[in-house]
């Protein structure tokens, strides 16, 4: 392995490694020191001049010319004669300077330095991996699909640096192929087995956070603060906002002109239903808000147990729980206040829409059962099983049951 050979071996590690040139000369020339140390027992006499842009390598010697039989110390000292071997001209009492080639080295030395600086070159980029994603937490990034597991997927940044995307950190509805481009939330940066793990999400709150300050000017300047933000991904979401400016509406600033802000970002959650709210101090109101879409009629606190006892009108109650319990769940983790749904019986003669029972009966039932007009429990019940049946195009026995629902719900309360 000659010296253009070796020069070349080591310079490639400047194209191939995402490590500043500063660092990188620092560390070849630690390298190179450890290797004049191993032969010539100090490196005191020596300059080591790296040039990582063409990738040249110079090692000089620099000894104190003594007279012929005077030399105390090799290393720091060279006889007349010898100097005047690599200039002429050299007078005693001047320094000589010695150009040292690699190859007097010796092969096996040399190839122990790359091995080792092979070494150094990847924990340092490990170590930058690692600051530079532990600063960006938080941070909304893009980045290719590369590969799909049962448990992860596998993407990679615009450097080629390797980040996971767990299955219990995607979006139920999301579905990836090798090629995709995924925007993701920096989660958290963490060191396993020596490697460098960059943790993405697109659950996490601060995902929806950071779509909402892109898309909202006002939030990117502090104007309007973001409180809290609470989901059920892919399903619904539900976020406190506040303005310090009097005159900006945060509600309507976060939503945009016909949803023009907030549409964006519903296409990027997979259609997950966001409620903008705006915060406020007073309890009473902000759980009454956080049950958005539903109208409250009344309501109790009960603040040493964090508790409250929430009113509504019939058709309202089931908005408020929403689909399989949703809305009121994130209402609860919003507010810190555990909810619990009444139905406000100050009328005697008190419905329930037909959606409230959309666990126990199908969607496409109860749409055909709309379609003829019925649109709550009593509608339908004001009806006769053959007259239901005929109208709805439905089986008796489905009919049956039917009945049997709407009427046990009014007989549990009475």
């Amino acid at each position: 392995m000659n010296s253009i050979e070796l020069v070349e071996s080591f310079s490639e590690f400047k194209d191939l490694k995402n490590i500043d040139r500063p660092t990188m000369m620092k560390v070849l020339e630690d390298v190179f020191r450890t290797l004049i140390r191993k032969k010539y027992g100090t490196d005191e006499s020596f300059d080591v001049i790296v040039n990582t842009e063409k990738g040249d390598l110079e090692i000089w010697h620099r000894r104190t010319i003594v007279e012929d039989g005077m030399v105390e110390d090799p290393v720091s000292q060279v006889g007349l004669t010898d100097a005047q071997k690599l200039e002429s001209d050299y007078s005693i009492g001047e320094e000589a300077v010695e150009e040292i080639t690699l190859a007097s080295f010796g092969r096996r030395a040399i190839l122990t330095a790359r091995q080792t600086l092979a070494s150094r070159i990847s924990e340092l980029e490990k170590d930058e991996i690692f600051k530079k994603y532990e600063d960006r937490i938080g941070d909304i990034l893009t980045a290719e699909v590369y590969q799909v597991w049962k448990k992860e997927t596998l993407l990679l940044d615009e450097e080629g640096n390797e980040l996971l995307l767990p299955k219990n950190e995607q979006i139920p509805a999301d579905f990836f192929k090798k090629g995709d481009t995924v925007r993701a939330v920096i989660k958290k940066v963490e060191m396993k087995n020596n490697q460098p793990m960059v943790i993405l999400s697109r659950t996490a709150p601060s995902f929806l956070a950071k779509l909402l300050e892109n898309e909202v000017p006002e939030i990117f300047d502090g104007i309007i603060q973001i409180k809290k933000i609470v989901r059920e991904p892919g399903e619904r979401a539900k976020v406190a906002v506040e303005s310090y400016d009097d005159r900006i509406d945060p509600v309507g600033a976060c939503v945009g002109m016909k949803g023009s802000r907030i549409h964006g970002i519903v296409r990027e959650l997979k259609n997950e239903n966001i409620d903008v709210i705006n915060f406020t101090n007073n309890t009473s109101l902000l759980i009454t808000r956080s049950l958005t879409p539903a109208k409250i009629s009344s309501i109790e606190i009960d603040e040493a147990n964090k508790r409250v006892s929430v009113f509504l009108k019939p058709d309202q109650v089931s908005l408020a729980i929403g689909r399989g319990g949703a809305n009121i769940r994130l209402a609860s983790q919003l507010t810190g206040y555990q909810i619990d749904v009444f139905r406000d019986n100050e009328e005697e003669d008190y419905d329930i829409d037909l959606e409230e029972f959309a666990d126990e009966i199908d969607d496409w039932i109860i749409n055909n059962l709309k379609a003829i007009g019925c649109d709550t429990a009593k509608d339908v019940l004001n009806l006769n099983a053959e007259e239901i049946a005929r109208r709805a195009d439905l089986e008796e026995e489905t009919v049956k049951e039917i009945l049997r629902i709407l009427k046990s719900e009014f007989e549990n309360e009475g």
